[in-house]
């Protein structure tokens, strides 16, 4: 009896001596992924994922159909989704949603929808058009941010002798944008 009490005595150092060997267990440390950065610069990253789950590769064809396509066709359309053919990113099939009665005209401006859609990649992206009908949100109109400050006494009368009021409206704005204190630039 003393011998199997001997041995669980030392049977016991020796679990004692394995548990104080382990280091103990390190507490969670969040992994760093550098500085913090606002929820507006995570949303395109958000929004790429859901759109590329549902068929778009580039979000801003949804973002900017009515100045893909126009306003009239914008009122009535909505791209659905953008399907290539497997391993490939051109031939594609672009799939709208058409409110109403509007599929037979749909169908003869379809070769200009594909034209337009290929314009705005910048290469042969779309091949065909099917089109389904179904409720469409029409997207709101864009609307140009209109300049807040009137043109600086110090640039004079030569912005104001310019006729053309697009290149007058953008050469304000360069003005304003050198004028103004240096920002980081914005890339998106």
């Amino acid at each position: 009896m003393a011998k199997d009490a001997g041995q669980d005595e030392a049977a016991k150092k020796a679990k004692r001596n394995a548990k104080a060997a382990k280091p103990p267990a390190r507490p969670y440390e969040r992994p760093r992924g550098g500085e913090a950065r606002a929820i507006s610069d995570l949303v395109p990253e958000i929004g790429r994922t859901a759109f590329r789950k549902f068929g778009f590769i580039q979000s801003s064809v949804v973002s900017r159909w009515r100045e893909i396509v126009g306003d009239r066709l914008a009122d009535v359309t909505q791209p659905a989704m953008i399907r290539f053919p497997a391993g490939q990113k051109a031939g594609g099939t672009l799939h709208l949603t058409i409110s109403g009665a509007h599929a037979p005209m749909l169908q003869h401006v379809a070769p200009d929808l594909i034209a337009a859609v290929n314009r705005f990649f910048g290469y042969a992206a779309i091949a065909s058009v099917r089109m389904t009908h179904g409720q469409v949100s029409p997207a709101p109109a864009v609307q140009q941010p209109a300049m807040l400050k009137p043109i600086p006494a110090e640039l004079g009368d030569s912005l104001r002798d310019i006729g053309d009021p697009e290149l007058r409206t953008v050469l304000e704005r360069m003005a304003a944008g050198l004028g103004a204190a240096p920002r980081p630039p914005r890339i998106s």
